[in-house]
């Protein structure tokens, strides 16, 4: 990936002439956290409490297998500091003598500078996320090098082809792309060594990845149909192969219904699927939606032997506008997870939640922003309950000021403890012109997990953060242009 780097800023040298845009967005936290280790001690050394569980004897609860020599807990461990740096390098350069002709990239280089260098995501040091040539036209777009798709499939990373082919008069649009996919979620080959975790399930060769994609718009409504195929060039087998289809329609003015489905053609599924109704004006917005998610794996991973289980949920919000400062709202979900199939005779559990929220946020004067909620939660597992405010400071409409606290207390049903958790930060940015913006955050997280045990300790840290976006451009800029001229009706020129 270092060589990728190199050759890309080796052959930016003899484009010093040529109209470009670069973004550079660095940001840098530092952050402490603590683990937990794995630690035992004798059968014979643990000692009873007064409700009869076993303890040792300096007060951690521990775990005794019938027949085991050892019993094991688990113990707080060291304090570790992480200070990530990640830079995001992103740009264009154009006007290589060829009309519609373009090349894009963004790159991500990440460091952790404690020497604890406990941050994950900084290895490799340097990734590059997109990079590829374009060439547009009134028809046909086409791309070649690596670059990221957003469908309803997700997100697909890929290095290869991709062209779209566009009908103007019919408001079609056919993609179709084929390449080297990269793994799920990151801008990284599958057979990376930072993907090691895989041990033996890692493969040994990158999959090859197809897909089409069709869109149709109209003024009443759209509708896209996708598919994509995965495939291991080592066993010629299919990794993943899926469809979908989505679509909205819009009756009449402030109301939207759209939905979709996905159907996983290798496991023999259906995937994901939604249906939403919503409505807006500039008073009232609302939204209904039902919806069945389901996770997808792919066939390489030992996940899907999992037999993954969907759920259902019914979901609704809606915000209303009494006057022009305040402004109310408040969404609520119910959902439930179909059976797992297992059996458990000696386990006692619940397979549906609910969450909802209520919240204001109020304008009291120019400049000035209060905001706040709260918020409950029940479901498998867990429940949560709190809320938070925040109040922001906008001096002029290029300082931003924010100060906010939240505060929740969140009982853990299989962990023995209950965590309460508080927060109270600032966050603040400021532009010096139009190239250079500077922003600064401090947040004090105050945590403590109750159990009856020794392990009985808080988390409690500072977390300090810092960020500066530099913009460098040359040609196409939109300064100094003539003022615009409003096209009045008959054809004639406002003054």
């Amino acid at each position: 990936m270092r060589r990728v780097v190199v050759v890309l800023l080796l052959a930016a040298a003899p484009l010093a002439a040529q109209d470009y845009r670069l973004r550079l967005d660095a940001r840098f936290q530092s952050v402490s956290f603590r683990g937990v280790e794995l630690d035992s001690i004798l059968a014979s050394a643990a000692v009873a409490d007064s409700t009869g569980s076993l303890q040792t004897p300096d007060g951690f609860a521990v775990l005794c297998l019938p027949g085991e020599a050892y019993c094991t807990y688990f113990r707080p461990g060291p304090q570790r500091v992480g200070a990530p740096l990640v830079t995001m390098v992103g740009g264009s350069v154009w006007g290589f003598g060829v009309r519609g002709l373009s090349a894009h990239g963004t790159a991500r280089l990440g460091a952790d500078l404690s020497n604890d260098n406990a941050w994950p995501g900084t290895d490799p040091a340097v990734q590059l996320v997109e990079g590829y040539v374009q060439y547009a036209a009134e028809r046909v777009t086409a791309r070649a090098g690596r670059q990221i798709l957003y469908t309803r499939l997700g997100t697909t990373g890929f290095d290869g082809a991709n062209v779209t082919w566009r009908v103007p008069r019919q408001h079609i649009n056919v993609a179709g792309y084929l390449g080297w996919g990269l793994a799920r979620g990151v801008a990284l080959p599958v057979t990376s060594p930072a993907l090691n975790p895989l041990d033996d399930f890692q493969p040994q060769q990158r999959q090859i990845i197809a897909g089409l994609d069709a869109d149709w718009t109209a003024r009443l409504g759209e509708a896209r149909l996708s598919y994509q195929r995965e495939v291991d060039p080592r066993s010629d087998k299919f990794v993943s192969e899926r469809v979908a289809v989505s679509g909205a329609v819009r009756p009449s003015a402030g109301w939207t219904v759209s939905g979709g489905a996905e159907y996983d053609m290798a496991a023999g599924w259906w995937g994901s699927a939604d249906l939403s109704v919503g409505y807006a004006t500039r008073t009232v917005t609302g939204l209904l939606e039902g919806r069945r998610y389901r996770p997808h794996f792919d066939l390489w991973t030992i996940w899907g032997a999992f037999s993954p289980v969907p759920y259902h949920s019914l979901r609704g919000s809606v915000t209303v506008r009494p006057s022009r400062p305040l402004q109310l709202h408040a969404r609520g979900e119910v959902y439930r997870f179909d059976p797992a199939e297992v059996s458990a005779p000696l386990v006692s559990y619940v397979t549906d939640g609910w969450r909802a929220e209520v919240g204001a946020t109020v304008e009291p004067r120019t400049g000035w922003i209060i905001d706040g909620g709260y918020s409950r939660e029940f479901g498998p597992g867990a429940a949560s309950v709190g809320g938070g405010a925040s109040v922001t400071y906008t001096p002029t409409r290029h300082t931003r000021v924010t100060v906010y606290g939240h505060a929740h207390d969140r009982p853990l049903e299989f962990r023995y403890s209950e965590s309460v958790l508080r927060v109270l930060g600032l966050d603040g940015g400021t532009d010096l012109n139009d190239r250079v913006r500077l922003s600064l955050g401090a947040m004090r997280y105050a945590e403590e997990r109750r159990r009856p045990d020794a392990a009985e300790f808080d988390w409690t840290q500072w977390r300090l953060t810092a960020g500066v976006t530099l913009l460098f451009a040359r040609g196409g800029d939109l300064e100094n242009l003539p003022p615009a001229i409003r096209r009045m009706p008959g054809g004639r020129n406002a003054p």
